[in-house]
């Protein structure tokens, strides 16, 4: 029991506390029944501890019991003996048998440190009496009180150490008794993230002189070169930042201050950097260094004039790309009003009166017109393609109508069928039913005039009907007439 714990009666004696403890566990054993602690007082301030001056009273034997036997302990070749374990060291002494001496010795324990408390002690260990068994007896108690407290005050001092701990760049000196870093750092209520920097690593163990370092990690959404993403960092400031992350800083625009800190919440950063971008202009090139967000920036930086609907080959809100060649373009736009026809559709009717094969148009078709407005484009000089802007009808077209025949057309003309109508046909119009002499006056197979044609029940003219029924019409003629209306090539029925 530590001369802090053990007191139970208090008394002041001329400026010093006497206080009666219980006797620790071996020292009882070997036939003491308490101790008898002296304390300075008042009692001292944290620091070195002080002097404990013990005295040991002991037991009186049962009636009966062996010389040198304390009451309740069995007897053996060295009764009264007195062992003390503190810390590392072990201590073993040789008590006198208790009720030799009535008088109850004084022990004085001395920690490390303190001289005069020491002095103290060494003029009651004089006053105490001479050496011999009784010394002896004396100096037991105090070897294991002394064996104790240093052992326990070398413990103590052997685990302290002080280390120097810097947290984002602000240093201080401490002392600790944990192990490795990871134990320093949760005995100081700092918690580590996954981006956080910690020197040495966490599980490094720990030296009285090293220096731990931790960086707490700070994210940044940093938008470079018109490039989102978010990253993170241990830097405190916007420079250190850059640094680290490899980004060139000169020339370039920067959102906020360079010396800005960046807080452990983190905080958006955008970032131009000086890029070469060549404008061609009016014939001209031009080179500049520009950190410009848009295009349309670059082209004011190279002192270029957009006029009108003028613009440039990349859209003029994209961001300018290092190396990047921009062509300026001249645009000019115009209107043209143009007259185009519209084509007629063909209306096709059946006529029933009409031999199978004979189509008459009975109405021609007419073209309508429309008006039409275009514009027109020149890029820088270029006529581009003509763009619709308008549309209006100016004259509808008539549609043409052709009757179509549906009778049946007759098998054969009595007195007509024998003939080679072939051989005429071939002589007259080389076989063609839709073939015009150069006059125009007579058409078809066997080359009829409008009026003969008509009479013979035909419709229109005879280049329009179907070769049968050109042949049907040249047998009733012959009919009627014989070969006389073909007289150079009427012979030709009869071969």
């Amino acid at each position: 029991m530590s001369n802090s714990q053990g007191s139970h009666r208090a008394a002041t004696r001329g400026g010093r506390r006497t206080a009666v403890a219980p006797a620790p566990g071996p020292v009882a054993g070997a036939g003491y029944t308490e101790w008898d602690v002296t304390l300075p007082s008042p009692a001292p301030p944290p620091g070195p501890a002080p002097v404990a001056v013990y005295r040991a009273v002991p037991r009186r034997p049962a009636a009966g019991a062996p010389a040198g036997t304390a009451p309740g302990h069995p007897a053996g070749p060295a009764a009264g003996a007195v062992t003390a374990t503190a810390g590392a060291a072990t201590a073993t002494a040789i008590a006198a048998p208790a009720g030799v001496d009535h008088e109850a010795p004084t022990l004085t324990a001395v920690p490390t440190g303190g001289r005069a408390q020491a002095r103290r002690a060494a003029r009651r260990r004089r006053a105490a009496g001479p050496a011999g068994p009784e010394g002896l007896r004396r100096l037991v108690p105090q070897a294991l009180v002394v064996a104790f407290l240093a052992g326990g005050t070398s413990a103590f001092v052997a685990d302290d150490k002080a280390v120097r701990l810097s947290v984002d760049g602000v240093p201080r000196t401490l002392h600790t008794f944990a192990d490795d870093v990871s134990e320093l750092l949760a005995d100081e209520g700092l918690a580590v993230g996954a981006h956080d920097l910690v020197a040495p690593a966490p599980g490094q163990a720990l030296a009285s002189g090293d220096e731990v370092v931790l960086r707490y990690g700070r994210p940044v959404t940093l938008t470079l070169d018109g490039q989102r993403r978010r990253v993170w960092t241990t830097a405190r400031t916007v420079d250190e930042a850059l640094r680290a992350l490899g980004v060139r800083a000169e020339g370039a625009h920067l959102s906020v201050s360079r010396s800005a800190a960046i807080s452990r919440g983190g905080l958006a950063l955008d970032v131009r950097t000086e890029r070469t971008v060549t404008f061609m202009a009016d014939g001209r090139e031009r080179t500049i260094r520009t950190n410009a967000a848009t295009v349309r920036e670059a082209v004011d930086q190279a002192g270029i004039t957009l006029s009108g609907r003028d613009t440039t080959s990349v859209p003029p809100g994209s961001f300018p790309r290092d190396g990047q060649t921009i062509t300026i373009m001249r645009i000019t736009d115009t209107r043209e009003v143009r007259e185009e026809p519209i084509p007629y559709g063909v209306e096709r009717v059946d006529d029933p009166t009409l031999y199978k094969g004979t189509e008459i148009v009975e109405r021609q078709g007419r073209p309508g017109s429309r008006r039409v407005t275009y514009s027109l484009r020149m890029v820088n000089g270029v006529q581009q393609r003509p763009r619709k802007i308008g549309d209006e009808i100016v004259r509808e077209p008539v549609d043409r109508r052709v009757l179509v025949g549906t009778r049946p057309m007759p098998a054969s003309v009595d007195g007509a069928d024998d003939l080679d109508w072939e051989a005429l046909a071939q002589c007259e119009s080389g076989g063609r039913p839709d073939a015009v002499d150069s006059s125009g006056t007579y058409g078809g197979l066997y080359q009829f005039d409008p009026g003969t044609w008509r009479s013979l029940g035909g419709t229109g003219v005879a280049q329009d009907a179907s070769a049968a029924e050109q042949t049907y019409r040249a047998k009733k003629l012959y009919v009627q007439r014989g070969a006389s209306p073909w007289p150079h090539c009427g012979r030709r029925l009869y071969r």
